[in-house]
């Protein structure tokens, strides 16, 4: 049985979350009592009529804060029953939450007559603390759009075909925000940059001009030897310790070129070592 479950800020996704998995057959439950999820499991466990029943619930700041500071314990109490259990907790920064609500008109469930929305999106934070140190996945969706979030969902939730760590190696561009969901993060702008040529700046990292430039500079192939190296050292120690899913993000100022070569380059080599390693181009349109 497999458990999954949403938790995460006001207008930071969950709803497609939810969506995301209904449509892959979970059977769903929004605004879940917290204290309700250990019965839910059980129940599903021994009633269902599905072989290999699959269950995902909403648990947000709609609950009664007594019941969230239950969290952990609950949480613990589903584990221990053998079901596997993934926590996602979705996020955006203050600014994108505020624009959200005001351009869908919708009452975020934490105002009232002496909270403002800001402060709102604010003390939710706080309510949702214990939650999101125990996320299993975050994923901030600051940056992306209807369609990229349900992209990502389903590669990260959905394509995880065995228990054990999944890794994400994630190109991205500076100027477009570091990932604030990110394990690690690798610095490659020391790199040349193939925008500055002209016949070059068109073509992204998987094309073939842009990875034949790339491959030929001698400070791209030390970086890539240097951080495959230290990967494929350290990564397997964070399987080791349990982790359900790791994201390795390599950035360059616009994501389009060195990053996104890197990035595949090195998710190419990892699937040698590692059972579930993922690609993903976050910034790449």
């Amino acid at each position: 049985m497999r458990v999954i479950i949403v938790s995460g800020r006001s207008g930071s996704g969950k709803s497609t979350a939810l969506d995301v998995l209904e449509d892959n057959g979970f059977f769903c439950i929004d605004n879940l009592p917290a204290v309700l999820l250990p019965e839910l499991a059980e129940r599903a466990l021994l009633h269902t009529e599905l072989l290999q029943p699959q269950v995902a619930v909403s648990i947000d700041a709609r609950n009664l804060p007594s019941q969230l500071k239950r969290f952990p314990e609950l949480l613990a109490e589903v584990r221990t029953r053998y079901i596997l259990c993934d926590l996602l907790y979705l996020n955006a920064d203050d600014e994108t939450l505020l624009k959200r609500f005001s351009e869908t008109r919708r009452r975020h469930p934490l105002t009232n007559e002496n909270r403002s929305l800001a402060e709102a999106i604010r003390d939710e934070s706080r309510l949702l603390a214990t939650i999101e140190d125990l996320a299993d996945l975050k994923i901030d969706t600051t940056h992306l759009n209807l369609y990229q979030l349900r992209d990502t969902l389903e590669l990260r939730l959905l394509n995880k075909p065995e228990p054990g760590t999944a890794f994400l190696i994630e190109s991205f561009g500076f100027k477009r925000g570091m990932p604030v969901d990110a394990d690690l993060v690798f610095d490659v702008r020391c790199l040349p940059n193939p925008y500055w040529k002209p016949d070059l700046r068109d073509f992204s990292g998987l094309d073939r001009p842009v990875a034949d430039y790339l491959a030929a500079q001698p400070d791209v192939e030390e970086m890539y030897q240097d951080t495959l190296a230290y990967l494929q050292k350290w990564l397997p120690r964070f399987a080791a310790n349990n982790r359900a899913y790791v994201t390795i993000a390599i950035g360059c100022t616009g994501g389009h070129h060195r990053s996104v070569y890197l990035a595949d380059r090195l998710g190419q080599a990892l699937k040698q070592s590692l059972k579930n390693v993922q690609v993903r181009h976050r910034d790449l349109c």
